[in-house]
């Protein structure tokens, strides 16, 4: 039984969910009044000055500080419902597929939140570690709870959710450099979909 780590964005998705999931589940009023605020941070990240961690904070604490707790859930259910499916990469799901009948535990690791890849997870029986909101008196702080699930972060939580000399190979997969620390973990190590070494 060996043990397959697989980013989720960019990875099993074929394009990053968090731009989807913002315009499926902040009001309307929210992202007009956010998209010319934001302006200048969003065009710092395409330019490669903002840190995709650094913009997702902000905008999470923007898009759904007070936000009721319960109505974020049914949202994160209707977005693994309703959007993923026509997101995902027929191949990612070939590879998880065959990792599933060599016995292999599969985990999802992503800085994505847990509100729909909780669901999503669950669906392809698969295991995860990501992401999650804070939540204080039934609404969302629009804070983090803890640090989110990127770079650095993937490496630790995996390292204290598995133990890795337990699995003979383990393989990782990843598109980002969110990902190096992940892949460095790994016997077997896939960037885009191609082996590294």
């Amino acid at each position: 039984m060996n043990l397959a780590l697989f980013d989720f964005d960019g990875t099993i998705t074929t394009r990053e969910m968090f731009p989807d999931f913002m315009r499926f589940a902040v009001s309307k009023r929210r992202l007009l009044v956010g998209s010319a605020f934001f302006a200048p941070m969003v065009l710092g990240y395409k330019l490669g000055i903002v840190s995709g961690s650094t913009i997702r904070r902000h905008l999470i604490n923007f898009g759904f500080s007070g936000v009721h707790a319960d109505r974020f859930e049914k949202i994160g259910k209707q977005f693994s419902d309703d959007v993923l499916p026509d997101a995902l990469r027929p191949m990612a799901l070939e590879r998880i597929r065959w990792h599933k009948a060599q016995g292999d535990v599969v985990v999802v690791v992503s800085g994505a939140l847990d509100v729909y890849l909780r669901h999503w997870c669950r669906t392809h029986d698969v295991d995860l570690i990501c992401s999650s909101l804070e939540v204080e008196n039934g609404r969302l702080t629009g804070r983090f709870r803890g640090a989110q699930c990127v770079g650095a972060e993937k490496s630790r939580r995996v390292r204290e959710t598995c133990k890795l000399d337990d699995f003979p190979v383990v393989y990782a997969y990843g598109d980002t450099t969110e990902d190096f620390d992940l892949l460095s973990i790994a016997h077997k190590k896939y960037y885009r979909w191609q082996e590294v070494a």
